[in-house]
């Protein structure tokens, strides 16, 4: 099912909200009035699914330039009272990301709101990133000063201020302000500052935490439950597995068999693990009675491991679980449509029919589902893949759709790949570059854009200069 705050995809809103092709169509086609209310509603609350992942800045930019939109409401967003409250980069993330790329289009506005955010905001450090790749030198040293002076000094202030330089993402500015001929008043804390992070990172490598070499079977499975008497809890048994791999040998099977079996539930997940990596034959047996247990910790655990399994038998018994309809039997669909036979076609896609039909178009295993339709050529599944397409409010997981769309689909070139040459994801226009007919003016234009555009990833324009002679203008 879709988060409350994503529209119906029938509508302009959705559209926009899913970073879909047919919403810049559609918004362009609109009143303007109408298509600025939908794009400032997606612009002031981010409705992407994972925010960190998936794209939308260069997409909402872009229209903010078709529309010619000011920025009012977005400077309202910014400087309004819960910024003083909320200092979450979710919050305000997108916005900052938007006016980055509008400043790289040559939007002075949206510049000087960036610098002015960087000196007053919150979220000062994204707003300082987006000037990194897109001020010049003189206007970051005009900033340095304000930024600097956030950190009070004194030992509490110099420890905030070491952590934000050696955390910076981009940090070309911090090495502009502690050149001492280019900004003599911030050069020498700043300097402090880079070498303090230099000494910590070092002070980190002389003592660190965790297993050493000697441990036994026992220790480390020890070690791993130990963390979840820790305030706040360490999930312990991912590393813990990697140092069983280091320390096991054939003689502790046994003990690990029965940790997996019996042993509390985070030495109980680490052997687990362990089993399935190196496809012991009881590997399989024990984690389908793990799959089963009352406590996440031990379940997730068993699920995990199973999913990475490689062997043939893990392969055999993902066709027997493949009907379960717990998250051991989705493990089993995905493995199936990632590393499935041809004849393993019709279970993935009785898979996919029903997890759509179940869970709704962004089901967690349909991101192994979907491409496995389009690997195993299943076209009988175009009809699922396009609702999936349509609904999804997951632009990644609409971008695999269209990959398995292009496999399955014959009447992908005329359909949706014309709508993806102006889909927000950077792999979903490239894929429509290689596939949308010329045959519809409206991708001719759109590709002579791409190929134009500074902004357009470098993987776009080779696709889009692809389908032209070498003696055609793009």
């Amino acid at each position: 099912m879709f988060d409350p705050d994503i529209a119906p995809s029938g509508t302009l809103l959705g559209l926009l909200q899913r970073g879909r092709g047919d919403g810049t169509l559609h918004a362009l086609a609109a009143p303007r009035a109408e298509a600025l209310a939908a794009l400032h509603h997606c612009l002031l609350r981010d409705p992407r699914r994972d925010w960190q992942v998936e794209n939308r800045s260069l997409y909402y930019a872009r229209l903010c330039l078709d529309l010619d939109a000011g920025l009012g409401e977005l400077e309202a967003h910014l400087f309004c009272a819960d910024d003083l409250l909320d200092g979450s980069e979710e919050r305000t993330g997108l916005a900052l990301a938007v006016l980055g790329h509008l400043a790289s289009y040559g939007r002075e506005d949206a510049l000087l709101l960036l610098r002015r955010y960087a000196i007053s905001g919150a979220n000062w450090a994204w707003a300082l990133d987006e000037l990194a790749l897109r001020d010049d030198d003189a206007g970051l040293l005009a900033l340095g000063e304000s930024v600097v002076a956030r950190f009070p000094a004194g030992p509490e202030g110099d420890r905030e201020l070491a952590a934000a330089v050696r955390d910076a993402f981009e940090p070309r500015p911090w090495r502009l302000w502690a050149d001492e001929a280019q900004s003599p008043a911030t050069a020498p804390r700043v300097r402090a500052a880079q070498e303090q992070g230099s000494f910590d990172r070092w002070q980190r490598q002389l003592r660190p935490s965790g297993p050493r070499p000697g441990w036994s079977v026992r220790e480390v499975l020890d070690w791993a439950q130990e963390g979840l008497g820790l305030h706040p809890v360490q999930h312990r048994h991912v590393p813990a597995t990697r140092c069983l791999n280091a320390v096991a040998g054939p003689e502790d099977r046994l003990e690990i068999i029965e940790a997996a079996a019996f042993g509390p539930e985070a030495a109980r997940a680490t052997a687990l693990r362990y089993l399935a990596e190196h496809d012991d034959p009881q590997a399989l047996d024990l984690i389908e009675a793990a799959a089963a247990d009352p406590g996440a910790l031990v379940s997730e655990a068993a699920v995990t491991a199973f999913e990475r399994m490689r062997g043939t038998a893990a392969l055999e018994r993902a066709r027997a679980w493949i009907h379960r309809t717990d998250a051991l039997g989705g493990a089993a669909a995905g493995m199936l449509a990632s590393r499935g036979a041809p004849y393993d076609a019709p279970l993935v896609l009785g898979a996919l029919r029903r997890t759509v039909r179940a869970e709704g178009p962004d089901a967690p295993v349909l991101w192994d589902l979907v491409p496995g339709a389009g690997r195993l050529g299943i076209t009988c599944a175009a009809p699922v893949l396009r609702h999936v397409y349509r609904e999804t409010s997951s632009s990644h997981l609409r971008g695999r759709t269209a990959q398995a769309l292009a496999a399955t689909d014959p009447s992908f070139a005329t359909g949706f790949a014309v709508e993806c040459l102006w889909d927000c994801e950077e792999t979903t226009r490239e894929l429509a570059a290689h596939h949308a007919t010329t045959a519809d003016a409206r991708v001719v234009e759109q590709l002579r854009r791409l190929a134009a555009d500074p902004a357009e990833e470098d993987d776009v324009q080779t696709a889009v200069r692809s389908r032209f002679g070498p003696e055609t203008a793009v």
